[in-house]
């Protein structure tokens, strides 16, 4: 099982729209929480800049991350029906997350959600060249895991993470929430929450 993060493990899109709107009003490009959910939300830290700013900002995306963890870092972001799913699901099938988020933000709030003991793998923004909606992500996941894609499904709640996950050969269900159900139509199921209920359903 492939696990999305933003939005889909850890419930933070709306604290990661909040951020970008401060960043880029500071950087002189406002945005609004239309256009964050619209255009850029699923992609990548990088990406997300690139595309808003038109150029790469490392130190930006830094600031970004010290801000998340700041606000989140405490793992409240990951509901506690979330958690529950993932400890059953763990008993029953190798988890990883693949996101485009930065590697130290993806620790940090699983090891507060005490989940890192049910995580055995992480492809983060570091491991792969491009993010969502491109597939490399996935890609790397199945490579280290030694997994096809008929073997594996993903998790996402953006259309540029369900259109990644299906490119990459995965059967994807799409959480709602962060993308209006009828952008994320490529997805082979929308289901509301992570929970148990669920796991059961797919895992027995």
């Amino acid at each position: 099982m492939l696990f999305d993060f933003n939005g889909t493990l850890s419930d933070d899109e709306h604290i990661q729209c909040e951020i970008y709107r401060e960043l880029f009003a500071e950087a002189g490009k406002p945005l609004t929480m239309t256009e964050y959910f619209e255009e850029l939300a699923g992609l990548s830290d990088p990406e997300i800049v690139r595309t808003w700013l038109g150029e790469d900002r490392p130190g930006l995306v830094a600031e970004r991350v010290r801000r998340f963890q700041s606000r989140a870092g405490d793992g409240s972001t990951v509901k506690p029906s979330t958690r529950e799913a993932v400890r059953y699901a763990a008993e029953r099938a190798e988890l990883a997350v693949v996101s485009g988020a930065a590697r130290t933000e993806i620790e940090s709030v699983l090891a507060a959600a005490e989940l890192t003991p049910f995580v055995s793998l992480v492809v983060a923004a570091e491991d792969v060249a491009a993010g969502k909606p491109d597939p490399a992500g996935y890609i790397r996941a199945l490579e280290l895991l030694d997994c096809g894609p008929d073997q594996a499904l993903a998790f996402e709640d953006s259309e540029a993470g369900v259109v990644a996950a299906k490119t990459a050969g995965l059967y994807c269900i799409a959480l709602e929430g962060t993308a209006e159900i009828g952008r994320l139509g490529t997805a082979d199921e929308v289901v509301r929450t992570l929970d148990v209920g669920l796991m059961q359903r797919l895992l027995g």
